[in-house]
């Protein structure tokens, strides 16, 4: 049991690294964990949130006073992404990378989803999950074809290599993206970690695609970038509408500050390599200090204790494992679901006003074009099959066959895509603007 509040925390300035700390010892990637590259990626995906939130804050802040602390802490908090990030060693691609940034997507999802309380979060994490596992399938396809690297030897059998909910029918109407926020207030701290760390995870994931995706060296492979990236905007904008918009910029720095300590502990306490190890210790310390300077901010602006919005102890440590039987059984059950508005239903369901339809005529109108379709198909002319790495076969007899891409499970009923009727009752009337 770790009570951060019960640590003595350093001064925040004694916690400047020199270059020679700050540049850190890199992972061998023929040799790591995968474990330990996804706490890597999760954790500079957990950093960068942090910077992001923090530069948010400070434009939204007029005390200058207060913007001198937020930028105390946001230095210490770019040294320690950049001391993460730099871990990754020179001969390791940006494909090879991207393969452990869907395993994170997948494992960190399942474990979340099988320690969440709340139905509405849980039910938010399985629908994305199946989505994330679909993503590692296409890019392991390519990695394969490109390279000849089987991606089950970066992932070393800890996940599965298979398809989930096919891309091409994760493209939504952007307006069926928000769902239903989490009272803060109420939550388990359970619920309110697990939304900010997969916002922060997913939000990681949507800029490293978004900003080295075109650097790709083959066309195909730009192509499924684009379209991944696109997806995981969405995720992004799915997840982050669970977060609360009623908390307050310093009891967000709070939480902020109280998820970092909760998963450099869970991480500390897991890892293996003792260098990656050395790293969360330290980190811990930084954000202990963190931690306390929030909880004072909170104090002197807004009056307000942290014992009102986070408990002394920290709760269960993420600890990841095999995840496989849990992923296998949401992908069984909820391989056609896809979304209206802030409900979840099976294609099959939704009514023919609804823009899913409309929005994949739109995107997807030439299935042969689609990147992640064409992806397979390629592998599957050079090599007859696709390329996969099963514990046991796709529980989905829609998608076992290995000579066949499936276009239609979850974005098609019989087959064909429903032509668009507008509900006229819910269209809006233009007004006219005085000008």
């Amino acid at each position: 049991m770790f009570r951060p509040f019960d640590q003595k925390p350093k001064p925040i300035d004694d916690f400047y690294m020199d270059w020679k700390t700050v540049y850190p010892k890199a992972y061998d990637k023929n040799t790591v964990d995968p474990y330990t590259k996804v706490r890597i990626i999760l954790m500079n995906g957990i950093e960068v949130e942090a910077a992001l939130f923090s530069h948010q804050f400070h434009r939204h802040c007029a005390d200058n006073n207060l913007r001198r602390e937020l930028a105390n802490m946001r230095r210490i908090e770019q040294q320690q992404q950049k001391h993460i990030n730099w871990l990754k060693p020179i001969d390791e691609s940006t494909l090879e990378t991207t393969i452990g940034y869907e395993h994170v997507a997948v494992d960190l999802t399942a474990w979340l989803a099988q320690n969440e309380s709340d139905q509405n979060v849980k039910n938010a994490l399985d629908f994305a999950l199946l989505e994330d596992f679909d993503h590692l399938y296409r890019y392991a396809n390519l990695l394969n074809m490109d390279v000849n690297i089987p991606a089950e030897k970066l992932v070393k059998s800890y996940v599965d290599i298979t398809p989930g909910r096919p891309t091409i029918a994760e493209h939504r109407y952007p307006m069926d993206e928000p769902k239903y926020h989490v009272d803060f207030k109420k939550a388990d701290i359970q619920t309110k970690l697990n939304t900010m760390i997969i916002t922060a995870a997913e939000q990681q994931t949507m800029n490293f695609y978004m900003n080295l995706g075109n650097s790709y060296y083959s066309d195909l492979g730009r192509q499924l970038y684009l379209e991944i990236a696109l997806i995981e905007e969405q995720h992004v904008s799915h997840y982050g509408s669970l977060l609360d918009p009623n908390c307050s910029w310093l009891e967000s720095l709070l939480l902020h500050e109280y998820m970092e300590c909760y998963l450099y502990y869970s991480f500390f306490m897991d890892e293996l390599d003792a260098n990656v190890k050395s790293v969360w210790g330290l980190h811990l310390e930084q954000e202990i200090a963190h931690l306390h300077k929030a909880a004072d901010l909170l104090k002197q602006y807004e009056d307000k204790d942290w014992q009102q919005f986070v408990p002394e102890t920290l709760p269960k440590l993420l600890q990841f494992h095999d995840t496989r039987d849990y992923v296998r059984n949401i992908l069984a059950s909820q391989i056609e679901l896809t979304v209206h508005h802030e409900n979840y239903m099976n294609v099959r369901e939704l009514p023919q006003e609804c823009k899913f339809f409309f929005y994949q005529n739109k995107v997807n109108n030439d299935v042969k074009e689609v990147p992640s379709h064409k992806a397979i198909c390629e592998h599957q002319k050079v090599f007859t099959n696709d390329y996969r790495a099963e514990a046991k076969q796709n529980p989905v007899i829609e998608l076992q066959d290995r000579t066949k891409d499936n276009v239609t499970i979850g974005r098609t009923i019989n087959g064909n895509i429903p032509d668009f009727i507008p509900n006229m009752t819910e269209q809006s009337i233009a007004t006219p603007l005085n000008i």
